[in-house]
């Protein structure tokens, strides 16, 4: 009986310490309001789009300083080439009529290979 008594009040004890310990818990306190979270979103923001913006416009002026000092040749060659890759990146065929009246080349052609003997490669 003594025991019994003894080992409901030790546990009670330790129980009552660990529900002490949780007083003061509970959910966390606001830190800011929602005004403020609402004001630094839109300050984040506004830091994002200067930034990508000042970034464009630097890459804007690498793209410009490289086609400067290129000969003229060269900018033809890269303004008719434009085409060409933006429809390579696109995965687009080419029209139909540059493709019907284009030389065949390589594996694609139709055209048999000639045959040459070991006696003419000599």
């Amino acid at each position: 009986m003594f025991l019994k008594i003894f080992f409901t009040l030790v546990t009670f004890s330790i129980l009552q310490g660990a529900c002490l310990a949780q007083e003061g818990g509970g959910p966390p306190k606001k830190e800011q309001s929602m005004k403020s979270k609402r004001k630094q979103r839109k300050e984040d923001k506004r830091k994002w789009k200067e930034e990508r913006r000042n970034k464009r416009a630097e890459e804007k002026k690498i793209r410009n300083h490289h086609k400067r000092i290129q000969t003229k040749e060269v900018r033809k060659r890269m303004k008719r080439n434009k085409g060409k890759a933006i429809r390579n990146n696109t995965h687009q065929r080419e029209p139909f009529f540059q493709r019907l009246f284009q030389k065949k080349r390589g594996k694609g052609s139709k055209q048999p290979k000639e045959k040459v003997s070991k006696s003419q490669k000599n």
